[in-house]
């Protein structure tokens, strides 16, 4: 077992993860002050017939155009999501679930046929669906931590011009800040951080490593900063010990450990966390009601003396 931690790929797949996990910590911290949480979802699923049709075109697996293919597939899901809120009465978690569905279904017929004509599976294709970090060679590796690393740099660079768009749009549109520039390179993140990260996490599980950690790091700190910080803490830890555990088993899914990982992390929170946990809750409440008792406590009157 400690061959393989100290093995050169397995460090590598290891800091890969660590880095995707940080990048989707941050990109899920916008997504759940912008409540678009769903959104993380639907375009995980949307990627899947995208990376199904370029393996098919190729005929083989090459990541950066198997991550062309899922960002194109992803695009046009949040486009038609756009395009059945704005030209029908469905609202957008409707439409969210409806492109998320058909997109998925769409992608397993795809993979059906593909495993069934040969290749698809020995390419390590059907890993895409719950994610398998250990398929992964050394380029896939550079092809993950070069996306994830841009994405990090840009939520750190730009960040005053994220906080004003987020909590303040009207007030950035004001300074001259383009919602629709936002707009669009939010969504080119999220969509590159999902296309990047479906290999190791899978398509169905992805979402959860978008979602978990920016809510967990919501129980810990009410500032948005501190908030950034420690979604992208917890999701890199998340895919840092759930990769370390997959990688213990023979076949282990590395999806499944990276949301469970994440998922225990936010149990912890749920508990223990300094803003919102219940442990804080509850002595809070207590010592409101020890205060009430303390304030209605009659006070004593002080005998009259009388006069002579």
């Amino acid at each position: 077992m400690l061959d393989v931690f100290l093995s050169p790929n397995a460090q590598w797949v290891l800091f890969s993860t660590l880095i995707l996990g940080t990048a989707a910590g941050m990109v899920g911290c916008l997504s759940y002050w912008k409540r678009q949480s769903l959104m993380s979802d639907a375009l995980s699923h949307a990627a899947l017939p995208g990376v199904v049709i370029a393996f098919s075109i190729l005929g083989y697996k090459n990541l950066p155009f198997m991550i062309f293919g899922a960002a194109v597939s992803a695009f046009i899901g949040a486009w038609l999501i756009q395009l059945i809120r704005s030209s029908s009465r469905v609202k957008e978690d409707a439409a969210m679930g409806l492109i998320l569905s058909v997109f998925f279904g769409l992608g397993i017929m795809l993979l059906t046929v593909v495993s069934r004509k040969g290749g698809g599976n020995q390419a390590g294709l059907d890993s895409f669906i719950f994610g398998q970090a250990a398929s992964m060679v050394r380029t896939d590796v550079y092809t993950m931590m070069a996306v994830a690393i841009v994405i990090i740099a840009v939520v750190i660079i730009g960040f005053k011009e994220w906080k004003l768009f987020l909590f303040d749009p009207d007030f950035a549109k004001g300074l001259g800040l383009s919602n629709r520039l936002m707009d669009g390179l939010y969504l080119a993140m999220l969509v590159l951080v999902i296309v990047i990260g479906i290999q190791a996490v899978g398509v169905i599980l992805m979402a959860a490593l978008l979602i978990i950690p920016p809510v967990s790091a919501h129980y810990w700190t009410m500032s948005f900063k501190r908030m950034l910080v420690l979604s992208a803490i917890f999701g890199g830890g998340s895919g840092l010990l759930g990769t370390l555990i997959s990688t213990m088993g023979k076949g282990w899914p590395t999806g499944p450990f990276i949301v469970i990982a994440s998922a225990s992390i936010f149990l912890i929170s749920v508990i223990a966390g300094s803003q919102r946990g219940l442990l804080v809750r509850a002595l809070q409440l207590q010592l409101q009601r020890k205060q009430h008792r303390l304030e209605s406590r009659p006070i004593p009157r002080q005998p009259v003396k009388e006069g002579k």
